[in-house]
């Protein structure tokens, strides 16, 4: 993406997107349900053919460095970031070749190929096999035409083992190597067009708040209020949305409980949503209380409030990712939660990497000694959980900049006002 539409694509990602927002708690002006959200990505522009083989050549670049002769994708977020495929892992392989020199290449079944030609962005070269035939010996053909017979093959780690075995077991001299500094190396920093894409899914992820804050009714289930979140999303136009939600004491629980819960007055609601847009993802947490909150639920909302800041004041450029988490468990602390991971306090770690998958590398942990750069990705989500109470966490997610970190949505600035808004859009 150009300088010229970036600009243009991220002044359509922040003007006028919330025309239609409702107010906390009140009827729509307008209409009174979904028919009320329109689609927020007509103007979106997918990535292009010519991204994909930048992609392409930076993981070659890094594969020169690493000594690595070729990597084998299968299905999933790497398959699709380099190739386009769409596809699924099932026992039968199908696979992305990137050798460190030439084209790459697909290897699939042969009744598969029509479809996965579909998707398929970059290269000419797919290599078919039949049922009664071994799919590794495809692979192992590719690798010799690029001048491979022996050598170093990256695989990533969720990679299943019959695959990496039976191309190594197809070829001896092949030695199986982890591909993550490969995958990992391009995948981490983002573009300023991957950027877009998640900010908008951000922006619609926030939208679909407001409406549901403003449905939420006493004795609504939380089957009730996810389904809403989801149809709200979808209506925006978000793909595969999801949702979390958690009253009263199951919202002590951080990612969730059998319990059955409703609201009632004084409920606390947490919420943790997020849907993609061109498989970009966003990740929004929200906590809410239903009618007017007492004194407790008020002060830890304000501290986790002040543990996003804190986290953002200590993701600076070249810091350790893992400082992030430090500051933030040394801040929770000095007012008497924790210690480290003990409960009441901060259970889990304090963000996530994210983009194409909704948890990535690197995370905000201890011990993460990665820098922190550029095009970098985290959630910030620093929540305080009260065993046989509530549980209160705020979780939205920031970018690298040259700078420093830059919001996709700001987080809200009171419980009253519990929403916060969208960012303009940066330049990394």
């Amino acid at each position: 993406m150009n300088k010229r539409d970036f600009i243009k694509f991220s002044g359509l990602a922040t003007a006028g997107l919330f025309a239609t927002t409702v107010s906390a708690n009140s009827p729509t002006s307008a209409k009174s349900g979904l028919e009320s959200l329109t689609s927020m990505v007509d103007d979106i522009a997918p990535i292009s053919r010519e991204e994909r083989l930048a992609r392409i050549a930076n993981a070659q670049a890094i594969m020169a460095k690493q000594d690595i002769d070729a990597i084998v994708l299968e299905p999933g977020a790497a398959m699709v970031y380099f190739s386009g495929i769409q596809w699924w892992r099932s026992e039968r392989l199908t696979a992305v070749v990137i050798p460190r020199k030439g084209d790459v290449a697909v290897v699939c079944p042969f009744f598969e190929e029509p479809s996965i030609r579909e998707s398929l962005q970059v290269g000419e070269d797919v290599r078919v096999w039949q049922e009664h035939e071994s799919p590794f010996a495809q692979v192992v053909a590719i690798l010799k035409d690029r001048g491979i017979r022996a050598g170093r093959v990256g695989f990533e780690h969720s990679v299943r083992f019959f695959v990496s075995q039976g191309i190594t077991e197809a070829n001896s001299k092949l030695v199986a190597v982890s591909a993550e500094p490969v995958t990992r190396g391009c995948r981490m920093y983002k573009t300023n067009h991957e950027l877009a894409l998640m900010h908008r899914a951000n922006a619609i992820t926030l939208k679909a708040y407001a409406f549901v804050y403003s449905q939420l009714q006493e004795g609504m289930s939380q089957g009730e209020v996810k389904s809403l979140m989801n149809r709200a999303m979808s209506a925006l136009g978000g793909e595969r949305p999801w949702s979390l939600a958690l009253f009263n004491e199951a919202s002590a629980y951080p990612h969730g409980t059998k319990q059955s819960q409703v609201i009632s007055n004084g409920s606390v609601v947490l919420m943790d949503c997020g849907c993609a847009v061109q498989g970009y993802q966003a990740d929004i947490s929200r906590t809410f209380v239903f009618g007017k909150p007492n004194a407790k639920q008020q002060k830890v909302w304000n501290m986790v409030r002040e543990g996003q800041r804190v986290a953002m004041a200590a993701a600076k450029v070249g810091a350790p990712a893992g400082s992030v988490d430090d500051a933030v468990r040394a801040y929770y602390l000095s007012e008497g939660y924790g210690p480290d991971y003990a409960l009441p306090g901060l259970s889990h770690r304090t963000g996530h990497g994210i983009g194409m998958e909704g948890h990535e590398s690197v995370n905000f942990v201890r011990g993460e000694s990665t820098p922190l750069n550029a095009g970098m990705c985290f959630s910030n989500e620093p929540g305080i959980y009260i065993p046989g109470e509530f549980g209160v966490r705020l979780e939205d997610c920031l970018y690298m900049t040259h700078k420093g970190p830059v919001y996709f949505t700001e987080p809200p600035s009171s419980l009253e006002d519990p929403f916060g808004k969208l960012v303009p859009l940066q330049s990394v």
